[in-house]
């Protein structure tokens, strides 16, 4: 099944207990992380840390 942009995907199919573990970059707010399990599926939001942008205004 494709995913779209920003979607990671990952299959596993384990039962009783279990830990993952993925790496995050640096640019995310690590204290806004949440994450939802229903009906066997983990779901973790992971909110970017902006980015500062310049706007040259002539």
């Amino acid at each position: 099944m494709p995913s779209g942009p920003g979607v990671l995907r990952h299959g596993t199919r384990r039962t009783g207990r279990f830990g993952y573990r993925a790496l995050l970059p640096v640019d995310v707010k690590a204290d806004e992380i949440t994450a939802m399990l229903a009906d066997g599926v983990l779901t973790a939001t992971v909110p970017r840390a902006a980015k500062p942008r310049h706007i040259e205004v002539t």
